[in-house]
């Protein structure tokens, strides 16, 4: 069963991109005494993920911020180098580009998605969240396109 507001997150070790390479982080120390919206997208550089959905996070991350947010946090099934990439062909430097390359995150919440017909592998689900010292407000899943959990909709529920 997928994971749902008032559940803890699970603490899991993933990587981040660091000034010497990638660097493992917990998530119980990302999210730790802290409020913080959380979105997943299927993959970098994928057509809608990198169109509207990162962008939209890039774009809103003072609005977000000025409603009490104190990090902004990008994950995805893909390694660390990847999401670097991602994040700075898109001027992402207020967001924490979170890699879950082995997809332990995406399973731990029971948010993959088989994708492998096309080739992708099991992936995360879109979705976004609010999470308040590593308890979840507001979970929020889009089976297709963004409506549910793009920025904007994130700011109107914060």
């Amino acid at each position: 069963m997928p994971i749902k507001p008032g559940d803890t997150l699970p603490d899991i070790e993933l990587q981040v991109m660091g000034s010497k390479g990638p660097e493992k982080v917990s998530t119980g120390k990302l999210f730790a005494g802290k409020k913080v919206v959380l979105f997943a997208v299927p993959g970098a550089f994928t057509p809608t993920c990198s169109a509207a959905h990162l962008p939209g996070f890039v774009v809103n991350a003072d609005k977000l911020r000025a409603k009490g947010v104190d990090s902004i946090i990008c994950t995805s099934v893909n390694d660390a180098f990847v999401m670097d990439a991602w994040g700075k062909a898109h001027n992402a430097e207020e967001i924490i580009m979170l890699a879950d390359g082995l997809g332990e995150f995406a399973r731990a919440l029971d948010l993959t998605q088989d994708r492998t017909a096309n080739g992708m592998g099991i992936r995360s689900q879109r979705y976004a969240m609010i999470v308040s010292d590593g308890s979840i407000e507001l979970l929020n899943v889009d089976a297709q396109g963004l409506d549910l959990t793009s920025a904007e909709t994130i700011l109107d529920a914060l």
